[in-house]
């Protein structure tokens, strides 16, 4: 397993130059559009970690939505998505580490984020995540329920280590097989739904 400090920003940005990013599905994710598409707060300050190429933004704003924020590691990444998101005021972006930004927010977003940092840093995830958040904030996105044969990343897990971990600082509202999984990780994912709190 890579340790934390392998997967570091020179890491991701390699990845970026040499078009490695197989994690991207080329779309906002059905299970998060789903959930938004019923979100009332359209002025809701948002924040998507590790975004990548960042399709739920432009979904987001698309649909009304007022207030995005995307933080992303790599300057490859944010090249990509300041160059794609020029023309959108509703959208602001930054280079930056997710486990020291400063900011609170409504809402985040978690899509192929937190499957792609180190599991030792799972906690730190969690309690981050709750400190960006305002009381009765959200956290929504989507887990891999299943354990990967080969080294990580991505990392994989299950609903139990999930649960354990999340429900130290959050109310877990939902966490469950997800029903909008694109086809290629149908039946491997948990969409969740966690309330700061």
């Amino acid at each position: 397993m890579q340790q934390a400090d392998q997967l570091d920003k020179t890491f991701w940005n390699l990845r970026w130059e040499n078009k490695q990013t197989g994690w991207d599905i080329g779309m906002a994710s059905p299970a998060i559009t789903n959930f938004m598409s019923n979100y009332p707060h359209k002025n809701a300050a948002i924040l998507i970690p590790g975004c990548g190429n960042a399709h739920e933004a432009y979904w987001l704003v698309q649909h009304g939505f007022t207030n995005i924020t995307l933080i992303d590691i790599a300057p490859k990444a944010i090249a990509i998505l300041k160059e794609k998101y020029a023309d959108q005021p509703a959208i602001e972006v930054i280079e930056g580490d997710f486990f020291e930004h400063q900011g609170q927010y409504d809402l985040l977003l978690e899509q192929t984020f937190f499957c792609a940092i180190s599991p030792e840093l799972r906690t730190n995830y969690v309690a981050k995540a709750a400190s960006l958040l305002k009381d009765g904030g959200k956290l929504i996105g989507l887990l891999f329920n299943v354990k990967f044969e080969r080294e990580g990343p991505p990392f994989g897990g299950e609903k139990t280590e999930y649960w354990s971990l999340f429900e130290k600082h959050f109310t877990i509202k939902k966490m469950e097989d997800c029903y909008h999984s694109i086809q290629p990780r149908a039946n491997t994912e948990l969409f969740f739904h966690l309330i700061k709190g």
